[in-house]
């Protein structure tokens, strides 16, 4: 046999048990006792990772919703965004303390948090949540709104061939890892939360309609779905408890 065929085993191989590594239970959190937020009023907001792309789809969103934003940045420069009822705070998820004067009076938090360091490993998204959770029991916030990915956890392998078997195992196993990490972190708290684990992330306009739920995504195509899509779906999240102490996929 070949060197090549080898080596093409030993990577498939890999793949297949890279996917079965990173499988869970859906995850399921518990009902707080908190009281709903209402439907008919105007939200106070933070919003961690506002300069990325899905978070800046929040902070626009929102505002042409009528809410009230703290958009929580690394670099401020960073957001040229000017309106009335938006706050930028800087900070860092990784120093909790920056967290407190961003958290205080928030109704919820939505978290678009990302980074680019996908070489090694981090725990930038797990230490960085853990961060963010603390700071809202600390400051009574309620609800909980996270981005995370699709084909983790129970949605492993839905992502298409190219993510099962090239993306995921081989370029961002580390990243995979600290979500995976930041999911379990989410699960076990005390907030109401809502996971929203999204496709391949593209810059197109929003379709407002696309595929929901636990089971969705492809074991063969790749799939994608608009930042301004997820955006608006996170949104939604705030008073529709359909999804609420579960994870759900979003694509086309």
């Amino acid at each position: 046999m070949s060197s090549g065929k080898i080596i093409l085993i030993i990577w498939l191989v890999y793949a297949v048990v890279f996917t079965f590594a990173i499988l869970r239970k859906p995850p399921r959190g518990r009902r707080s006792a908190r009281v709903p937020l209402g439907k008919d009023r105007p939200f106070r907001l933070l919003v961690i990772g506002a300069t990325g792309g899905t978070g800046l789809q929040l902070v626009e969103q929102a505002l042409a919703q009528g809410h009230e934003v703290t958009a929580f940045v690394r670099n401020p420069a960073r957001l040229s965004l000017r309106h009335e009822k938006l706050r930028v705070v800087q900070g860092d998820v990784l120093q909790p303390a920056s967290l407190t004067p961003a958290m205080q009076g928030q109704d919820a938090v939505l978290c678009a948090l990302g980074h680019k360091r996908f070489l090694g490993p981090s725990r930038i998204l797990s230490q960085g949540t853990a961060n963010i959770l603390n700071a809202m029991q600390n400051a009574n916030v309620p609800r909980f709104i996270c981005e995370s990915s699709l084909a983790l956890g129970n949605s492993a392998g839905r992502g298409g061939l190219v993510a099962t078997f090239f993306l995921y195992p081989l370029i961002l196993p580390f990243y995979v890892w600290d979500k995976l990490w930041q999911e379990k972190l989410i699960e076990e708290s005390d907030v109401d939360w809502v996971i929203v684990r999204p496709a391949a992330l593209t810059n197109g306009p929003a379709r407002g309609q696309y595929r929901q739920g636990p089971n969705v995504g492809s074991w063969l195509l790749p799939v994608r779905i608009a930042r301004a899509d997820v955006a608006a779906f996170m949104l939604l999240q705030l008073t529709d408890d359909k999804y609420l102490g579960s994870a759900v996929g979003l694509c086309y």
